[in-house]
């Protein structure tokens, strides 16, 4: 099984800004499965030297971030599976390290389900300006809006290295 890919919608451009911020966010979600697409576990495990980054690790990674951000911080939930069993010793970058042991079906399916658990987070919350549950090292907490900013810099930040990933392994770019 490979990842399919999916359709990229992009925002109405006179959305209001809430569904503006969350249908960019979707169009990115779409876009790094798009990257994945049709590559099977080999092709997910291969980086772009230098760097050890791959597709897969993308996809493993962005769940996690998905998990943390919305999840957690939002709905202030503690991680769900896999993610709560990895030991505190393992846990620093532990998804880039492991994505190699799973099949396409399986990251397709951490991937979605954490971006099911991020849409139900922030069905839940009424507003853009109300502050997140979890707060940082110093015990401040991040607006709604603020997150959702970020998560689309953090999804186009690592769409952008998928693209040259991907053309590595096979030639394809574009969206």
């Amino acid at each position: 099984m490979t990842i399919n890919a999916p359709n990229v919608d992009w925002p109405a451009r006179d959305a209001d800004e809430r569904t503006m911020l969350e249908g960019f966010l979707d169009a990115y979600r779409a876009l790094i499965l798009r990257k994945a697409a049709g590559l099977d576990q080999a092709q997910l495990a291969v980086p772009l030297a230098p760097s050890t980054m791959t597709l897969g690790g993308l996809v493993k990674h962005l769940a996690v971030v998905e998990d943390d951000w919305f999840h957690g911080d939002v709905a202030g939930h503690d991680f769900p599976e896999p993610w709560a069993s990895v030991p505190e010793a393992d846990a620093a970058d532990w998804e880039w390290r492991s994505s190699h042991h799973d099949s396409p079906a399986e990251l397709l399916e951490l991937f979605e389900a954490a971006c099911n658990r991020s849409r139900v987070a922030c069905a839940a919350v009424d507003s853009l300006d109300q502050m997140s549950i979890r707060t940082d090292d110093r015990g401040e907490p991040w607006s709604l809006r603020w997150i959702y900013v970020h998560m689309i810099e953090e999804y186009a930040r690592h769409v952008g290295h998928a693209d040259l990933i991907r053309e590595s392994i096979d030639g394809a770019t574009g969206n």
